[in-house]
């Protein structure tokens, strides 16, 4: 196989058994036509069809090392500056599709596979099996082009102790016990986002663990088929309410679903672990490999994208109702430009200084990263507030395609018009203008934006704690003795 189409993607997942709870309703199949997931599904085919069309498959693909077919650009393990680049364009490219609201497409835990895979022999040193395993699963999501979500955090029950003190160390997920085929897990984990309709499910490690014993049934990472026995998702409220597209133009189409995932007894074989007992590994599987950096780069890019969007969205606002003279007006949308360029030389700076990690894999620099990760959750909350301040009262006034299409519609036409557009289309922007700041959707993107990479206090602690600010105070100290 290689890149995958959207009908590719379509029948696969019509194929699978996911085992999914959603609103009361049990699920064991048929999420592709579901209606809490059947648009946002029908999205993602969007941008599996984009690595077949001619306009875009030269920078979307490259040829398989094994095959000489073409496999999508996040799997290219980049060598050279170019390829840098590339893996950049091609994000870039599907992020625009979206606008950036989709965050969790298939180009950022393939970016991680990647970094992991090139980093087999950093695996290999607690047992050269695992090395092997994550060099095989990669090869095989890569040929076969398959969707990972993964999940991460223990359910949020008492964050007074560690996970593995939680209900006597029952709600983890954690190995309950292993066999001559593999181990089994048991308990839960947050929060897998698109995992109703993924193909695999990563379970790797998040919170920092210690190495004792009592750490040791928590310390794992593995992948498992989406509808393996055992294996259950618990989906939030859909917030796709099956609207058209022109009433909630983001919500029914970029809708992502978070779901907590239920360990009953599933059985993982051991080609598909790739670290068992060792807190220390579990401990650097990001840092080590520099997946951590390759997974930046992708988000990076699609905040990016995230931010041109919004910059255009505001843009559009002030022409159409004639606000753009005014100065506090000009603000807002300056503090817009400064993120958006302060991002971009983020992104350029962490590419200009990208060097070759131990793997022999060209890495992007991670003092840029790290800097655009903790910046822009705090960033980003200020543009549904920015819209909302612009768009005022006009927000309120947004009736539905039904009224724009029906008897209202010469009144719409002439009572809600605007400086620059009809009645019909002002509407039409400031229907978008609301999905983006007022919404249930747009309140989910905030959310998700803020914690994205973790906790903000917490990544601002590490921040602090991993920068070297030892050449900074010797300067003020030479400039102390010089007196």
């Amino acid at each position: 196989m290689a890149a995958r189409s959207g009908s590719e993607f379509l029948g696969r997942l019509a194929a699978a058994r996911v085992h999914v709870q959603i609103q009361g309703e049990t699920l064991t199949g048929g999420v592709a036509d579901h209606p809490a997931f059947r648009n946002v599904v029908r999205s993602y085919a969007e941008l599996y069809d984009m690595q077949h069309d001619p306009a875009y498959r030269d920078v979307l693909t490259y040829p398989s090392p094994v095959t000489g077919d073409p496999v999508a650009t996040a799997f290219l393990a980049p060598r050279t500056p170019q390829d840098l680049v590339k893996r950049r364009q091609a994000s870039k490219l599907w992020a625009d599709r979206s606008l950036g609201m989709l965050g969790r497409t298939g180009d950022y835990l393939n970016s991680a596979l990647m970094a992991l895979a090139s980093a087999q022999e950093w695996f290999a040193q607690a047992d050269p099996r695992f090395g092997e395993n994550i060099r095989r699963y990669y090869e095989q999501v890569r040929e076969e082009d398959l969707l990972c979500t993964h999940t991460l955090i223990p359910p949020q029950a008492n964050r007074a102790v560690p996970g593995s003190q939680q209900a006597a160390g029952s709600l983890m997920a954690h190995i309950t016990r292993e066999d001559d085929n593999g181990i089994v897990l048991r308990g839960a984990r947050m929060l897998a986002t698109i995992g109703p309709f993924a193909d695999e499910l990563l379970v790797f490690p998040s919170t920092v663990l210690r190495n004792d014993p009592a750490d040791k049934q928590y310390s794992f990472a593995c992948a498992i088929p989406n509808d393996a026995p055992g294996l259950r998702y618990i989906a939030r409220e859909p917030l796709d309410y099956g609207r058209p597209g022109h009433d909630h133009p983001l919500g029914s189409r970029f809708e992502e679903p978070d779901a907590v995932v239920v360990f009953d007894d599933v059985h993982v074989p051991y080609e598909r672990c790739f670290a068992l007992g060792d807190a220390e590994l579990c401990n650097g599987f990001y840092l080590e490999t520099s997946a951590v950096a390759h997974m930046t780069h992708q988000v990076l890019t699609r905040t990016t994208a995230k931010t041109e969007y919004i910059l255009g969205l505001v843009s559009l606002l002030t022409q159409a109702i004639g606000i753009e003279q005014f100065q506090h007006v000009q603000a807002d949308v300056a503090e817009i430009i400064t993120t958006l360029e302060t991002m971009r030389a983020l992104l350029r700076a962490a590419e200009a200084d990208a060097a070759l990690n131990q793997f022999g894999v060209l890495t992007p620099a991670w003092a840029p990263l790290n800097t655009a990760r903790n910046l822009y959750p705090r960033l980003y909350q200020r543009f549904p507030e920015i819209v909302r301040k612009l768009g005022a009262s006009g927000l309120m006034a947004t009736p539905t395609e039904a009224d724009v299409t029906g008897p209202a519609a010469a009144d719409i036409e002439t009572y809600l018009q605007s400086a620059t557009l009809g009645g019909a289309d002002r509407v039409r922007l400031f229907r978008l203008a609301w999905d983006t700041c007022i919404s249930a959707f747009s309140g989910r993107q905030a959310l998700y934006e803020y914690y994205f990479f973790g906790d903000p206090v917490r990544m601002a602690s590490a921040y602090v704690s991993g920068y070297d600010r030892e050449p900074y105070k010797a300067a003020v100290r030479a400039f102390l003795d010089r007196g």
